[in-house]
Parts: C-alpha cells; sequence; structure tokens
C-alpha cells in the first residue's frame, strides 16, 4: 500500500496525457537508466543532487518523482521539493512497477535531441490542419511538455530544420512523416512505443480525417470540420496550435473512457408526455 506521499501506478496511468497530469521527473542514476534507457511518458530527466534548482520552476505544479524502485531517491528528492512548498509525490514502485505493470515507456533514443532549455525544437509547415495539430498534442503530452514548434512556408522547412536544429515532420521525405497509409501521427505512435488502445483509437481518427478516408471511424468528419474551422478563426498558427491543445485533449478523454457513451433527446429516463 502506497504511503500518503506516493502515488501507485494505476493512478498516474489515469493522469498520463491529460492536461492536469503531473510534472514528472526521472531521478534515475545514470546507471540504471543505461541498463533500460526508456522514461514514463512525459517524464524528463533530472539528477537527484541538485533537485533544489528546480523549484522555482515546479513551484505551484503537481509533481511526481520517478526512481529506479520507488524508495530512497524519489521519496528523499520528493521530501525536499516539499520542503520547499512543492505538491510532489513519489512513484510507488518507481520505473520497475511501471515496467512490470506493461504501461508504454518511451525509448530515449527516439526523442531528438534536447536544447539548453531542455526542451526539443520541431518545425513543420506553416497554416495546420489536422497532423500539425495532432502530433505536437501527442509530443508535449506524452513525450516533451517542453516542446516547441516552428511554423514556417514549405519550401523553408528544411532549411530551418538545419539551421536551427530542428526537428522537421510531416513534409515529405523526413523520418517523421506519412508512410504509406499512415499519417505521422501514427509514426510517432510507432516510435515512441505509445500505441496503446485509447490512442490507436484516436490515431483512426486523424488518420482519417488527414487523408480523406472518412470510413475508417464516424469522427473523422468531425475533426476535419472542426480543424478547418480553427485554421480559419486563427491568424496566428501558434494561436491556433494552443487551441487545438484543447481539441485533441477532448478527443483523447473520449477515447480513454467515453467511446461507449451516446446521447439522444429526450432521454430514455424522462416520462412520455402525450
Amino acid at each position: 500500500m502506497a504511503s500518503p506521499d506516493q502515488i501507485t501506478v494505476s493512478q498516474l496511468s489515469r493522469l498520463i496525457g491529460r492536461p492536469d497530469a503531473p510534472v514528472l521527473v526521472d531521478i534515475c542514476i545514470d546507471e540504471d537508466f543505461a541498463a533500460d534507457p526508456r522514461f514514463i511518458p512525459g517524464a524528463f530527466r533530472h539528477s537527484f543532487t541538485n533537485i533544489e534548482e528546480l523549484v522555482p520552476v515546479l513551484s505551484g505544479r503537481k509533481v511526481v518523482v520517478v526512481c529506479q524502485k520507488g524508495l530512497k531517491l524519489s521519496q528523499g528528492a520528493a521530501a525536499l521539493l516539499r520542503s520547499h512548498g512543492v505538491a510532489a509525490e513519489s512513484l510507488a514502485g518507481g520505473n520497475l512497477a511501471w515496467r512490470d505493470a506493461g504501461l508504454p515507456l518511451v525509448p530515449a533514443s527516439a526523442v531528438p535531441a534536447r536544447r539548453a532549455d531542455g526542451g526539443t525544437l520541431w518545425v513543420t509547415r506553416l497554416r495546420p490542419k489536422i497532423d500539425r495539430i495532432a502530433c505536437p498534442w501527442l509530443i508535449r503530452r506524452f513525450v516533451d511538455p517542453r516542446a516547441r514548434f516552428l511554423f514556417v512556408e514549405t519550401s523553408q522547412v528544411l532549411e530551418v530544420a538545419e539551421r536551427f536544429s530542428a526537428t522537421p515532420f510531416d513534409v515529405e521525405g523526413v523520418f517523421w512523416s506519412h508512410r504509406g497509409e499512415r499519417c505521422a501521427f501514427d509514426t510517432m505512435l510507432e516510435e515512441f512505443k505509445l500505441e496503446t488502445e485509447p490512442l490507436r483509437a484516436l490515431a483512426a481518427v486523424v488518420r482519417g480525417a488527414d487523408t480523406n478516408q472518412h470510413d475508417l471511424a464516424p469522427q473523422c468528419a468531425g475533426l476535419l470540420a472542426v480543424s478547418a474551422g480553427l485554421s480559419r478563426m486563427y491568424r496566428d498558427d501558434l494561436e491556433q496550435l494552443e487551441a487545438g491543445m484543447g481539441l485533441y485533449d477532448a478527443f483523447y478523454r473520449w477515447a480513454l473512457d467515453a467511446r461507449d457513451e451516446g446521447h439522444d433527446w429526450p432521454s430514455a429516463s424522462m416520462e412520455k408526455v402525450e
């Protein structure tokens, strides 16, 4: 049984990918991480020896500290953060418990190199519609919450990627793009090892809307309609991205636990009025 200052694997798994998910700080020692270089979706690595330097950026946030087994390192680091007023818990059982539960782990080798600020930098075509909003949502919610995105003219994507050390996506001829009938969102699910049942359900909707295959899921046409509407509501691509984050948060929550829900009017529970 977890202590009051711990969160269980099952409790944390229900929060991953949601906008209210806690900040995940992986403090496994280098030797342990090298033996299994994967991390819980959304986590970033930081040394336990200088955990206090994170206090300014963690203030006001809910935090979960993760080590290999959920013992001295994560419990001590979480307690130290709490002494500075940070709402920090440790993960009961650590990375090993998460792994043994069969939950997804992102390979560190799949994540592009991080910049000086600790985040990744990505670049794609301007005026996004579907894939170019869905992919940033996936990255921020499951891979790198600090990721930043550049939207530029199609002809300049590769040049910008080279000059600014950014990772190009959803353009022809690059790694993070369409593969056959599968779109860039599918590619990211595969490469980041995030092919969970809810995300696969969402991927079918994204793929159908992005490739005009609306028979893949009933929601495809609706996603296309809303995405086209957002693209006309916002002149600034970054503002559109922020609005789109909420859209995909809602779609993910539907995929997570609302796919069986229906709605009609009047409801069956209402008495029939003659």
